[in-house]
């Protein structure tokens, strides 16, 4: 059975920062790409940022580009989301995902990914 559970949500003021992880178990972590998406009341999912296996690669939205930071460490079995200045734009439960075919790469679609964290809430104020 595959797990992820998110940590380090939490309430910040605008321009602050937050580190979240998500620890991954049940699957070898070091063969799949990760990605964050997140949710904001009343809208659609949307994707943050993602990662290729060894890290290599990464994308992210047009939105966080610049400010946000995704990373993993394969040996902790970890990906983790730095969220520099942030805004209060910014908040929105936040979901880790690993990618259904091991192997491969980097992916913004939502339905690349078949195992989902169970959110961790991010809030920002003005």
């Amino acid at each position: 059975q595959v797990h992820l559970v998110e940590f380090g949500g939490g309430l910040v003021q605008a321009g602050g920062s937050l580190r979240l992880s998500c620890a991954v178990s049940g699957r070898r972590f070091s063969n799949y790409a990760m990605g964050w998406f997140r949710q904001a009341p009343g809208k659609d999912r949307d994707f943050v940022a993602t990662i290729s296996t060894g890290g290599g690669t990464t994308r992210y939205a047009d939105s966080v580009k610049g400010r946000f930071t995704i990373s993993r460490d394969n040996a902790k079995n970890t990906v983790y989301l730095q969220m520099n200045g942030l805004k209060p734009e910014d908040t929105a439960v936040y979901y880790c995902a690993i990618r259904r075919q091991v192997y491969y790469g980097a992916s913004s679609r939502s339905d690349d990914y078949d195992y989902w964290g169970q959110g961790t809430q991010v809030t920002v104020s003005s």
